[in-house]
């Protein structure tokens, strides 16, 4: 089933975001995880896959799996990362052969140790609004998910550039929006007003990401452009020199509970969890709010 449709009946509701392991061997425990944030009840669950399509032929075959042994409506990622036309194609052909109703159209980011130039990389989609046009036209069907930014790219030029980035993408036919994960709520809640005014009115769904250590949220300070509260740093780094690891772990829990109280209390449309495969933090950051 398309996913707005889903939104349109079901709200607030929970979606979580899968990282397929490389290796197969790993796979069955992937899925018992998967298999344990059943009991969550997600309204679909999105599956991501490696820079360039490494992993692009395993992300069909564990979506397979999540719907045979889970019941998931799932939502594969694609991306434009050293894409042609007919690959494209041929993924949206598969996914529909499958079943799926959903896809998630990114740009997709650089794959480690690429040297080329950006224009040889995306020759053939260079914006995520290109890829969310052909895909329009190639599979009308499909329900289009977007990524949004509620504190802009980090290649943005300027924030009131990347909302007119995010307003071209709906405008090529992009049906909803999951955002980048970020630890202040004010700059969701901004960033969703300012498109309103703009015009854009498709569910923006907030991305959540809980700290589970020390070590996480560096790799987050370097994956992305989200801002740390100084607080929240504060915090942390405290916990961690007074207490050790298990302290962090319960401050990233406590913070991002918080985090989800009063997005819903706001009024968001559901929450997406970024799950790191991990069924524990998932569990213990909605136990008793949803």
């Amino acid at each position: 089933m398309r996913i707005p449709d889903l939104i349109a009946q079901h709200s607030p509701f929970i979606s979580l975001e899968f990282f397929p392991p490389k290796k197969q061997e790993e796979w069955p425990t992937f899925l018992e995880t998967a298999k344990e944030l059943a009991a969550l009840n997600p309204l679909y669950t999105s599956v991501t896959y490696g820079a360039g399509g490494s992993t692009q032929d395993n992300t069909l075959e564990i979506c397979q799996q999540l719907i045979d042994r889970c019941g998931f409506t799932v939502m594969p990622h694609l991306t434009s990362v050293a894409a042609s036309a007919e690959k494209i194609d041929a993924f949206l052909d598969a996914i529909s052969a499958m079943g799926i109703d959903n896809v998630l159209a990114l740009r997709g980011d650089r794959p480690a140790g690429y040297i080329g130039s950006d224009t040889d990389l995306y020759a053939a989609f260079p914006h995520a609004s290109d890829l969310i046009r052909h895909i329009r036209a190639h599979s009308p069907h499909l329900a289009i998910g977007a990524a949004a930014f509620p504190e802009a790219h980090a290649e943005a030029p300027s924030f009131a550039a990347d909302l007119a980035v995010m307003q071209e993408k709906v405008t090529c036919g992009a049906d909803f929006a999951i955002t980048q994960l970020y630890f202040d709520n004010r700059c969701y809640f901004d960033y969703v007003q300012r498109l309103r005014q703009m015009g854009v009115n498709i569910p923006i769904i907030p991305g959540i990401l809980p700290i589970r250590s020390l070590a996480s949220l560096r790799f987050t300070l370097k994956l992305c452009n989200a801002r740390i509260p100084g607080q929240l740093i504060n915090t942390v780094l405290q916990a961690h020199e007074e207490q050790g690891p298990e302290a962090v772990y319960e401050v990233g829990i406590a913070y991002a509970r918080q985090q989800v109280q009063e997005l819903l209390d706001g009024g968001v449309p559901g929450i997406h969890l970024y799950t790191l495969n991990r069924a524990d933090m998932c569990t213990e950051v909605l136990e008793g709010i949803l």
